[in-house]
């Protein structure tokens, strides 16, 4: 087996969750391409991909299923929300920061507040690493990939709205 085995093939978001957020969308868009261009993602305990990856809300909860090439279910995991909670309204505030700043902001502003946004998605990816490590493993850059998908997930989704409109 090779390590490219251990990748996601295939990625799949909940199709009820719609928004005229362009810019989420683009961001979620942008996350897939990445993601399916380069990704390290290897289920605990399976011989090998590639893999297909549906991520939805489930109950309050995040749903991550994933299937091999074939289809064939290889495992279901059901993460808490809770413990994101704050970060997906950090990041949530920065990135609007940011797209207001971008109107406006010079260079400097810009650059200050993309590196507040760039920290705070690097802890909620360690965060996911952290709360996967039980049944999947994924390299940092899957990770961070995967979280700006979940927040994009969340923002659509009007049952988990992170911050009131």
């Amino acid at each position: 087996m090779t390590g490219a085995e251990f990748r996601l093939c295939d990625i799949a978001l909940d199709c009820s969750f719609r928004t005229g957020d362009a810019r989420v969308e683009r961001e979620q868009a942008l996350a897939i391409i990445d993601l399916l261009e380069s990704n390290t993602f290897t289920p605990l305990g399976h011989d090998g991909g590639p893999y297909r990856l549906k991520i939805e809300t489930a109950d309050g909860r995040l749903a991550l299923h994933v299937a091999d090439d074939n289809g064939v279910h290889v495992v279901s995991h059901y993460l808490s929300l809770t413990p994101f909670r704050r970060l997906l309204k950090d990041y949530t505030r920065v990135c609007e920061s940011y797209y207001d700043a971008m109107c406006r902001a010079g260079p400097e502003r810009l650059e200050a507040i993309d590196i507040g946004r760039r920290g705070i998605h690097n802890d909620a990816a360690e965060l996911l690493r952290e709360r996967l490590s039980t049944k999947i493993s994924i390299d940092k850059y899957t990770a961070r990939r995967l979280f700006t998908l979940i927040y994009a997930l969340l923002v659509r989704n009007a049952e988990h709205r992170i911050l009131p409109s």
